[in-house]
């Protein structure tokens, strides 16, 4: 009787992170006892059917990690997996988030919230923006967003499974949020002190007095690259020193970071905008006045900043700082 023999099923690594371990970020050596492993088979003709591979032999792992690994073990390439997914993703949210702000743009309804009313983007004004935030996506962000798989385990960032826990996520996400707001007020108030800076960087970002939400990324190469440095360096940095953090937790603060750096330029005030419910958050009317005035308002996402340092711009600033100087003089006498 002939003997049936069953071809063993054949396992290959997606990457070092996505070997089949995953150990922490301060480089335990994957032999550790404490090791959870996960099979990564060889990729498949398709995603899909990696996909299902994976779920096969990784049944512990929830539905959102199955595909992340799948990801991974389909392109065999950590470098080219991980630069498509975050360039875009980034695409994807940037003009996913201006798009309801265009569209609101349009509706006259929404025009009592608009604060400087007087100023609505006109289409053309929209496309010719759009037209150079993707050249510069394309040009500018692109290396960078390619390179970032590198940087990344060069600075030991996780891209293993199972995900990070989502409280664990929040502050680490909140810790990058506080770092990147005090780069962004100094770097950002160089560029209005020295005229230098102003002119042949900061200048092409206020183009726009009256910003709207596509134009949130409407600067200069240099500026891209500067103030990006604190939406990409907080990161870094923070896993430099605690060896703790995982690239999903680094893609939602990029997520968060775009949604508010969107919205601060959408320049509408709602009743529910956040700044009612946080008062030290800095919303739409907070980078609005900046852009009228061009000076002032130099913080992304908080106030405190502008508060302490009495950098703050808007009649409700101008005239606390008359009441000081009243109060200064009368107990001068």
């Amino acid at each position: 009787m002939e003997i049936l023999t069953q071809e063993p099923v054949r396992w290959q690594s997606a990457s070092n992170a996505l070997l089949g371990t995953f150990w922490s970020c301060g480089g335990n050596s994957p032999t550790n006892s404490t090791t959870t492993a996960f099979a990564s088979p060889a990729p498949a003709d398709t995603y899909w059917g990696t996909f299902e591979e994976v779920s096969q032999y990784n049944v512990s792992l929830n539905y959102f990690e199955r595909l992340w690994l799948a990801w991974y073990t389909y392109m065999n390439n950590d470098v080219l997996a991980t630069g498509i997914m975050s360039f875009v993703m980034h695409e994807v949210v940037y003009f996913g988030r201006a798009l309801p702000w265009i569209i609101i743009d349009c509706i006259p309804f929404f025009n009592k919230y608009k604060i400087q009313a007087a100023k609505i983007p006109t289409a053309k004004e929209q496309w010719q923006c759009a037209a150079l935030v993707l050249l510069s996506h394309f040009t500018v962000e692109l290396p960078q967003i390619w390179l970032f798989h590198p940087m990344a385990q060069f600075f030991g960032l996780e891209t293993s499974v199972p995900f990070p826990s989502p409280l664990k996520m929040a502050y680490q996400i909140a810790i990058f949020f506080v770092l990147e707001d005090s780069w962004h007020y100094w770097t950002h108030r160089a560029m209005h002190v020295f005229p230098y800076l102003y002119k042949n960087i900061h200048k092409i970002h206020h183009h726009y007095s009256a910003p709207f939400g596509l134009a949130a990324e409407y600067a200069s190469p240099i500026e891209v690259l500067v103030l990006g440095l604190g939406t990409v360096g907080s990161p870094i940095l923070y896993c430099a020193i605690t060896k703790d953090l995982h690239i999903l937790t680094m893609y939602m603060w990029i997520v968060a970071r775009l949604f508010q750096a969107i919205d601060a330029h959408s320049g509408y005030e709602f009743p529910w905008s956040l700044h009612h419910f946080l008062p030290f958050w800095a919303g739409a009317d907070h980078h609005d006045t900046h852009h009228e005035r061009f000076i002032g308002n130099y913080a992304s996402s908080f106030r405190w900043w502008d508060y302490v340092l009495d950098t703050e711009s808007g009649p409700e600033a101008a005239k606390r700082r008359r009441e000081r100087k009243l109060a200064k003089a009368k107990k001068a006498q």
